[in-house]
C-alpha cells in the first residue's frame, strides 16, 4: 500500500510507482510492479475499475476470444471460446484488481503532472489530492479526445450528432428517419448494425478499401503461432503491418451488406447542406442523426513535461520516454499490433516496468515524433 502524507492544504500519497489509469494497461503495469517488489498506486477518473468498458455501447463485444484476451496472472473464467461482452470485460477487470489487491484511487482525474527534483514526479488530481512517485506510467488508454471531421459543424441543429464514445443504444437517436454512421472500423460496423436492427434507414460512410479478416478460432491460433500480433513496428515485418489499415471483421461486413435498409455511401466527403452528407457513392437523404465513429486524438495537456510533440502525441520508443522513470502503456501500436489489446498489453508492461527499474530511457536517436502518431 502507498504511504499517506498530509498537510493543511491537501492529502498527499507517496509510492514507488504511480500508475495513471486503472484499465487493462494500468492493471498489467501494477501486476509487474508487484512482481518487482515495488509499491504501486493506481489512480483513475472513473468511479470503479472497468467502468470505461461498462459505459460503452450495449452491443459491444471483444474482437478476440476469451482465451486470447487475458491479462498476466489470471485467465478469463468461463468458456474460453466465447467473445466476451463489454459488461463481462468490465467485470473481469474489476475482479482482476480485487484478486491481486491493488491500491486503486477512483474518481481521481489527474490534471497536472510535473517532475520534481530528486523525488521523481508529482501529480495532482481534480480533487486536490497529491501523488509523489519515483516512477510514473501513463495508462490512460488509446487516446481520449473524440475526433470529429470539420463537416460536422456544417450540419444544422435538426441533426442529432453523437461520437461513438457517447453512443449506447438506438433509443438515444430521435425519430425513425434516416441516420448516418461515419467510420471505417469495427465500431462503425457494429453501431450501424445496431441501428439497422430497428428498421430505420441507415447510411454507412465506410471506406471500401478497408481490409477485412475472418474472426474465428483458426485465425487467432494462426496469429498466436505466427507471432504477427507481437511483431514490433520497429522491425521489418511490424513496420509493414503498421502501415496497413486496420482490418474489420469480415463476418460483420457480410451480415451488414445483407440488410436492405443499409445504404453504402462510400467515404464521407462533405456536408451538402444542414441535413445531408456527400459520400463517394451517393448523397444521403435528409438525416435525423449522425454517429461519428471517427476515432480519437490525444489529450495529454495535463502533462507539464517535454514528452509530447507539437500535435500533443506522446514521443516515446516502445513506451519509454527520454525522461527517467516516465513511460506510456496501452497506446495503439506502442510497440506492436496487440499493444492496446488485453492479450498484448502484459508483454509491454513487463518490458517497460523492468526497463524503468533498470534506469533505462528511450534512445534519443530513436525518438522520431512522426513515427509515434497512429495512422
Amino acid at each position: 500500500m502507498s504511504e499517506r502524507y498530509s498537510d493543511a492544504a491537501q492529502p498527499c500519497f507517496r509510492t514507488d510507482v504511480l500508475i495513471i489509469g486503472a484499465g487493462q494497461a494500468g492493471l498489467a503495469a501494477a501486476y509487474y510492479a508487484r512482481q518487482l517488489g515495488l509499491k504501486c498506486l493506481l489512480v483513475d477518473e472513473q468511479a470503479a475499475v472497468g467502468a470505461a468498458w461498462a459505459e460503452r455501447y450495449d452491443s459491444l463485444q471483444l474482437f478476440s476470444p476469451a482465451w486470447a484476451s487475458s491479462l498476466p496472472g489470471w485467465p478469463w473464467p468461463g468458456d474460453p471460446l466465447r467473445y466476451p461482452t463489454k459488461d463481462e470485460a468490465a467485470e473481469y477487470l474489476r475482479r482482476y484488481a480485487a484478486r491481486f489487491g491493488f491500491d486503486v484511487h477512483a474518481r481521481q482525474r489527474i490534471v497536472h503532472l510535473r517532475a520534481i527534483a530528486r523525488s521523481g514526479y508529482e501529480a495532482f488530481s481534480q480533487t486536490g489530492s497529491c501523488y509523489i512517485a519515483r516512477y510514473v506510467v501513463v495508462c490512460t488508454g488509446g487516446f481520449q479526445a473524440p475526433k470529429v471531421p470539420p463537416m460536422a459543424r456544417q450540419l444544422g441543429a435538426a441533426v442529432t450528432q453523437l461520437h461513438s464514445r457517447d453512443y449506447r443504444r438506438p433509443s438515444q437517436l430521435p425519430g425513425q428517419g434516416p441516420v448516418a454512421v461515419v467510420g471505417s472500423g469495427n465500431s462503425a460496423l457494429q453501431i450501424a448494425a445496431d441501428l439497422a436492427r430497428t428498421n430505420r434507414p441507415v447510411f454507412l460512410a465506410f471506406d471500401e478499401r478497408t481490409p477485412a479478416l475472418a474472426n474465428n478460432t483458426l485465425l487467432w491460433i494462426m496469429l498466436r503461432v505466427s507471432g504477427l500480433m507481437r511483431a514490433s513496428r520497429h522491425g521489418r515485418i511490424g513496420a509493414r503491418l503498421h502501415q496497413r489499415p486496420e482490418p474489420v471483421v469480415s463476418q460483420d461486413l457480410r451480415q451488414l451488406r445483407r440488410l436492405p435498409n443499409v445504404q453504402w455511401m462510400g467515404r464521407a466527403e462533405a456536408a451538402v447542406d444542414e441535413r445531408r452528407l456527400q459520400g463517394q457513392r451517393l448523397i444521403t437523404s435528409p438525416l435525423e442523426a449522425v454517429v461519428w465513429a471517427t476515432g480519437f486524438g490525444p489529450d495529454f495537456g495535463w502533462m507539464e513535461l517535454p514528452v509530447l510533440d507539437e500535435r500533443g502525441y506522446p514521443v516515446h520508443h516502445r513506451g519509454l520516454t527520454a525522461l527517467p522513470g516516465l513511460a506510456f502503456l496501452g497506446l495503439p501500436w506502442l510497440n506492436s499490433r496487440d499493444s492496446a489489446l488485453l492479450a498484448g498489453v502484459g508483454r509491454d508492461a513487463r518490458r517497460v516496468m523492468r526497463a524503468l527499474v533498470a534506469g533505462q530511457m528511450a534512445p534519443v536517436e530513436k525518438l522520431n515524433p512522426t513515427s509515434v502518431v497512429p495512422r
